[in-house]
């Protein structure tokens, strides 16, 4: 259970720091940069307890790439969209409620979603999984700096969520369309996979 805890946490900060910051139509470069820094240090926090996934494409990645138990991947899950359900509800009690985004392109939004999705779980299974880089001290900025990137570079034609969890958060928020949701999850989880698969073909003998 205390992995899963940990993974409600960390996933309720991380999405809880994307609606206070969102909502109340912060300048722009604020967003990217408080999501990015919540999400370092609740990985520094938690990595030693459950890997700090809070994201269901990283346990996708991180399961694909042999890191993580299969008995451990659906409570993962559920304990990251229920972190992203309730930090909503407390954003929208202290912020109150978004305005949707347009997306004008599906296709430009699935492609943003999933180019920096499957980024963010390549840096997290080679910085924070693989043997050559065991110990380190820096994969939690690596890992929050990605997503600082991909919210710079397409957050604003996709919504810039790269993760599941945090799509469903910001539905809740009204940060997105309901009808935009499976351009999400199925770009985001098809990124998370990529990304594991990739690493087993480069690190065949990284077990």
């Amino acid at each position: 259970m205390n992995k899963y805890l940990t993974e409600f946490i960390g996933t309720f900060f991380l999405v809880l720091t994307v609606g206070c910051t969102v909502i109340p139509g912060s300048t722009a470069v604020i967003p990217p940069l408080a999501i990015g820094a919540a999400l370092m240090v609740m990985i520094f926090a938690g990595g030693h307890v459950s890997g700090a996934h809070y994201n269901p494409a990283v346990t996708t990645a991180v399961w694909i790439r042999g890191r993580c138990d299969s008995k451990d991947v659906v409570p993962y899950v559920v304990a990251q969209f229920a972190g992203a359900i309730a930090a909503a509800i407390f954003a929208g009690f202290l912020v109150g409620e978004g305005h949707p985004l347009e997306i004008h392109s599906i296709s430009r939004a699935w492609l943003g979603e999933f180019l920096f999705t499957f980024a963010l779980a390549y840096v997290v299974v080679n910085t924070a999984t693989a043997k050559g880089t065991s110990g380190n001290s820096f994969y939690g900025l690596a890992i929050g700096m990605t997503v600082m990137a991909g919210a710079f570079s397409v957050g604003s034609i996709s919504g810039g969520a790269f993760n599941p969890a945090v799509a469903l958060g910001a539905d809740v928020m009204k940060l997105l369309n309901v009808s935009s949701l499976w351009i999400h999850w199925t770009a985001e989880f098809a990124g998370g996979a990529l990304a594991g698969l990739v690493f087993n073909w480069i690190n065949p003998n990284d077990p």
